[in-house]
């Protein structure tokens, strides 16, 4: 009995104010989706650095015939100087941090050069002779780069120490700004969300305080009245909350198909369980946003 009333009160406030209803679960749709998306662009962000931190290497450039380096300024690196670049990364302070080296000469980077640049004109500028001989080091820690950048900068025989990372911080600096607008975008929206709320449920009070009034005289209690108008405004949240899973699973699902058709198959990229795994928490926290204003709301409104 006490759930069939409660049921008609929902019913009856969602149809007196059907208009403010659409809008909290359109607000609720936009806000939710800018939520997802900000926590699904962090997870690719994780992705990337997860898949290339491993496959990053450290490579110690040597001194080439007629490198422009002070500290090559005798010319290539000797046999000397890359023995001595040898026992520094066999070194106890070095060596546990190296996860694998491997030794690339002048004619290793020549051919892999000729075969990369095979048929263009930049492969006709340069010979052999100007391509550097390296070390490549992979570390078991690639955020430890400056271990090694630190003991070999400015080495005789070291023209330079390149970190494979700074190619892909960029990268990661414009995603996880891309992260921070989403987000922001989002708190504005489920602001703009908290407030339609808000406005919905006190005009719904106020179209049935007679009602109300009848109720509190009658005995019922404080969460009997209050519950009606917290579940209407739960009730739009969850509506616009599985709208935005809904949406966020559609696009990538067909971004993934996309991706996976073209010649970015070798990045990784969000699934759709990516999209379950976040889906209860944008549920949830639509559910709990909407019942808690509501019952502020109906704070002052119930003092009849």
């Amino acid at each position: 009995m006490r759930f069939q009333f409660i049921a008609s009160e929902i019913w009856i406030g969602l149809r007196r104010n059907l208009s403010m209803t659409v809008a909290v679960i359109i607000v609720a749709f936009v806000s939710l989706t800018f939520i997802g998306s900000a926590a699904l662009l962090q997870t690719q962000v994780t992705k990337f650095k997860d898949d290339w931190y491993g496959k990053v290497e450290v490579s110690v450039l040597l001194c080439p015939t007629n490198s422009a380096k002070t500290q090559c300024a005798s010319g290539e690196a000797t046999e000397a100087q890359i023995k001595e670049i040898e026992s520094v990364l066999a070194s106890p302070e070095v060596a546990p941090e190296i996860e694998k080296v491997s030794f690339e000469s002048k004619a290793d980077a020549w051919k892999s050069f000729s075969k990369r640049f095979a048929d263009q004109w930049l492969l006709s500028q340069v010979t052999e002779a100007d391509m550097n001989a390296s070390f490549r080091i992979k570390l078991v820690d690639p955020q430890k780069y400056q271990v090694i950048a630190d003991v070999l900068t400015g080495k005789p025989g070291v023209e330079e120490v390149q970190d494979q990372r700074q190619i892909l911080e960029p990268i990661f600096r414009v995603l996880n700004g891309a992260t921070i607008v989403a987000a922001s975008l989002a708190a504005v929206m489920l602001l703009a969300a908290v407030l339609l709320i808000t406005t919905t449920i006190r005009l719904s009070a106020l179209s049935r305080r007679r009602e109300t009034g009848i109720m509190r005289l009658v005995g019922a209690s404080n969460f009997v009245i209050r519950l009606p108008f917290m579940l209407e405004g739960a009730f739009a949240a969850l509506i616009g909350s599985v709208l935005a899973v809904t949406g966020l699973w559609a696009a990538v699902k067909y971004l993934g198909q996309a991706a996976q058709s073209s010649s970015l198959q070798w990045v990784p990229v969000v699934t759709a369980h990516d999209v379950w795994t976040i889906a209860p928490y944008l549920i949830v926290t639509a559910v709990v946003v909407a019942m808690a204003a509501s019952a502020l709301t109906l704070r002052r409104f119930l003092k009849v």
